[in-house]
């Protein structure tokens, strides 16, 4: 009897030692953090919308509603990235968006709707919210004398602040992850905007954003870029990357 109930003890301190070590891993993987299926769609779609590849953002659209992404989600998601790719493409994303929907309609698919932006109520300027956003975004004080370009055309920072980070990023429907998401994909996709690149996804990194899910990030967008923007965009990464080791 006292031989079994050592055979038992020692069965269940294997057992119990497996058990943490298995969660331990588990635990390590989520540290990971690679992009998960909303996030794969979220980029996907907006990257195909900035390029204009209407056929392929049809694809794109339909798996990201099969992935869980909302009706406001992803019509949000277009909202966004005209800031950076202009209306133009927005637009024609949106249509892109009514088309898909209508379809799965008629073969009786009902997506979520999912929540409309909360209604601000905050006293302060569209200006100070802005710089207020940004200052979160970057999680430091923005105190310092204007960039050159705002000092050329002050103008120019007036709108960024009033309306891309206060009418904008003071909408709720995506958080600042997904906001920033969007922006890299879309400035990858445009190419040519190697410094914008290089401070979003820095923002990326300071909001909580893996390396590991930037370079998945450039993978998913280089399935539908040329190759001279793919090597440019895993060249500002990785220059980005390096920099934080120094």
């Amino acid at each position: 009897m006292k031989q079994l109930k050592t055979i038992v003890l020692a069965i269940m301190t294997t057992a119990f030692f497996g058990l943490t070590n298995n969660m331990m891993a588990q635990s390590d993987t989520g540290r990971s953090k690679n992009l998960d299926t909303k996030q794969s769609a979220i980029i996907a779609i907006a990257s195909l919308t900035a390029k204009g590849d209407l056929e392929t953002l049809e694809t794109a659209l339909t798996e990201g509603l099969d992935a869980g992404l909302t009706v406001s989600e992803i019509k949000e998601v277009m909202v966004h990235l005209y800031a950076y790719c202009g209306f133009p493409r927005s637009l024609r994303g949106l249509r892109t968006f009514i088309k898909v929907l209508d379809e799965r309609k008629t073969v009786g698919v009902e997506d979520q709707l999912g929540a409309e932006a909360t209604p601000i109520e905050d006293n302060r300027t569209k200006y100070e919210r802005g710089k207020a956003n940004l200052e979160a975004l970057v999680k430091a004080k923005l105190d310092g004398p204007p960039a050159d370009y705002a000092q050329f055309a002050p103008i120019i920072e007036v709108f960024l602040k009033e309306h891309l980070f206060a009418d904008i990023f003071d909408r709720d429907i995506l958080d600042y992850r997904q906001r920033e998401l969007v922006t890299v994909s879309v400035l990858a996709t445009i190419g040519d905007v190697e410094p914008m690149l290089r401070s979003h996804m820095n923002i990326c990194l300071i909001q909580g954003i893996t390396p590991t899910q930037l370079q998945e990030l450039v993978d998913v967008v280089g399935k539908n870029i040329d190759q001279k923007k793919i090597d440019s965009a895993k060249k500002v990464l990785n220059e980005l990357l390096e920099s934080k080791k120094q």
